[in-house]
């Protein structure tokens, strides 16, 4: 059996490092793997590896979305390219993941895919599928895509445009996604499927198959202790923070504002900074810019007696089950999907911007200690979202359906 993945990275990124994992649990259980990808972010890979776009096509792609709101709308040859090539390999089941990224012309794909009559699996990681631009909504509180999308207030945000040409954009992805007879959605949270049931997209069957880690790699490091001498901290709590990038939608300003509002014992790390973000930070929080070390992440994990998740847009982000497998209880937002990876257990859910709960929080976990809440955390991690239980959900899901 042949299958062909299409992502916009590969290998990189946490939607890359899924696709991967995927890829490879595929191989293992019998299936020759191939990985479409846009020409940026890339990294080695064990799979077959297709780029779907050159540099410069890249950039075409991306100088159309600025001036027309045109995402997903360039790229035309590059992509007929590519249908030749699927036509060639003649996988047997396709499974795209983010199809936006500057490298995909999703009308011509789409209308191949009707017209290619295998399974097609598409895992959502966020709601650009639905929307007439951008990835999240939350943070404005916009529900124009459950009817149809105009006058965006987002237009400035990812995939940025200085034009608003958002209620085409709304309608031709809902005459391209749509009629598809032979698609299976596969939202990562429980939220995103109740996003999808409100959106053009309820049409399909749609299977919720969370997100896996590796949890032979992220789990509880004895060498943790190295991570604070590297950084010079001797403060009696350490808050860790991560995201990429750290900006307003992961909470970079309210991790500031929590530095400020946690006793002199505490201090704060923040992993995923940019390095002009890294000269303003106040003394006690220690930045550091994004790794792909993730061995070094890990014990990051380990050293720190909380993590601290701010985000106001999600959909089930890793790096909660991250810190879970090291033994770090989460703090989080009441955000998308993030509180699904948490129990009582496990640490503590509070509502969006409300800092002087999340202090509480942070002084209540940090007090009750971190062995307290170690064990329950990593037993969690591993039952629930162990990677290769759960992307072995997806070789079921393929299995199932090339079965009918």
């Amino acid at each position: 059996m042949i299958l062909l993945q299409i992502n916009s990275t590969q290998n990189y990124g946490s939607t890359g490092k899924i696709a991967e994992q995927i890829g490879v649990i595929a191989i293992e259980n019998g299936f020759d793997t191939y990985m479409v990808h846009g020409p940026r972010c890339v990294n080695p890979s064990v799979l077959k590896s297709i780029c779907a776009e050159t540099c410069l096509g890249e950039k075409v792609h991306g100088i159309e979305t600025r001036l027309f709101d045109a995402h997903g709308l360039g790229s035309g040859y590059s992509t007929h390219k590519l249908i030749r090539k699927i036509r060639e390999i003649k996988p047997d089941i396709i499974h795209l993941h983010n199809i936006h990224g500057y490298y995909i012309n999703y009308p011509e794909l789409f209308s191949f895919l009707k017209e290619y009559k295998v399974p097609i699996v598409w895992t959502l990681h966020d709601c650009w599928p639905f929307t007439g631009h951008c990835s999240y909504f939350d943070l404005i509180g916009c529900d124009k895509w459950k009817t149809e999308c105009n006058h965006c207030p987002q237009k400035g945000e990812y995939p940025k445009s200085y034009t608003d040409f958002s209620r085409r954009n709304f309608n031709l992805k809902k005459k391209a996604f749509t009629g598809c007879g032979n698609l299976t959605i596969v939202p990562v949270s429980y939220w995103l499927d109740r996003l999808v049931k409100e959106s053009f997209l309820q049409e399909y069957d749609a299977k919720v198959i969370h997100n896996g880690i590796d949890t032979s790699v992220f789990s509880i490091r004895d060498d943790a202790w190295k991570i604070r001498e590297k950084y010079n901290i001797t403060s009696k709590y350490v808050v860790l923070g991560v995201a990429s990038p750290f900006g307003k939608r992961k909470g970079f300003h309210d991790f500031i504002a929590l530095s400020r509002m946690l006793p002199g014992e505490f201090s704060i790390i923040m992993v995923g900074i940019s390095h002009e973000q890294k000269t303003c930070l106040p003394d006690n929080i220690v930045g550091i810019e994004r790794t792909q070390d993730v061995n070094e992440l890990s014990s990051l994990y380990s050293s720190v007696d909380v993590f601290v998740n701010l985000t106001y847009e999600d959909n089930f982000p890793t790096t909660n089950l991250e810190a879970l497998a090291c033994g770090t209880p989460v703090i989080t937002y009441n955000t998308g999907g993030s509180p699904e990876s948490l129990d009582v257990a496990t640490g503590i859910v509070v509502e969006k911007g409300n800092l002087t709960d999340v202090c509480e929080a942070v002084k209540k976990v940090c007090e009750s200690g971190k062995a307290s809440y170690a064990e329950a955390c990593r037993k969690r991690a591993v039952q629930f979202f162990n990677n290769k239980d759960r992307f072995m959900e997806y070789i079921g899901l393929y299995n199932e359906l090339l079965a009918k």
